[in-house]
């Protein structure tokens, strides 16, 4: 589970990631980003080298259990894949109607597939072992 401080929960803070931040997509997730700066981060928000994360859904996707489930899914398949994140970003993303399709045929493993694919597209990935520049 995300832990509180990984979390954007204000308004505001979704807010300023669609208004400023950069988008990326694919057919099935929409991802918003934006680089948080030092002077943002003192107070009470996290670490610069935090990443924090939204998720949303539209109501045109389903009933309330259904983006919840949807939402759930988003949720787990981000804790697993966390550490492949560059941090100091607030990220947001956001389910399209076809991922609730892919959910159903094809698992979480299919949704993690299709999430580092925009994270890739927006060059949001630690570079791992072998991958060149």
């Amino acid at each position: 589970m995300l832990r509180r401080r990984n979390r954007l929960s204000r308004s505001r803070d979704f807010e300023r990631v669609y208004r400023v931040g950069r988008s990326v997509a694919n057919r099935y997730v929409v991802l918003y980003y934006f680089p948080r700066s030092a002077e943002e981060t003192a107070g009470d928000v996290p670490e610069p080298q935090d990443v924090r994360v939204g998720f949303s859904v539209s109501k045109r996707i389903g009933t309330a259990v259904e983006r919840n489930k949807i939402k759930r899914s988003l949720r787990e398949v981000f804790f697993v894949s966390e550490h492949q994140v560059k941090k100091g970003f607030d990220l947001v993303f956001i389910a399209r109607t076809d991922l609730r399709t892919l959910l159903e045929e094809q698992g979480n493993e299919a949704v993690r597939a299709k999430m580092l694919e925009v994270l890739r597209k927006g060059n949001l990935l630690v570079p791992t072992e072998g991958e060149g520049r």
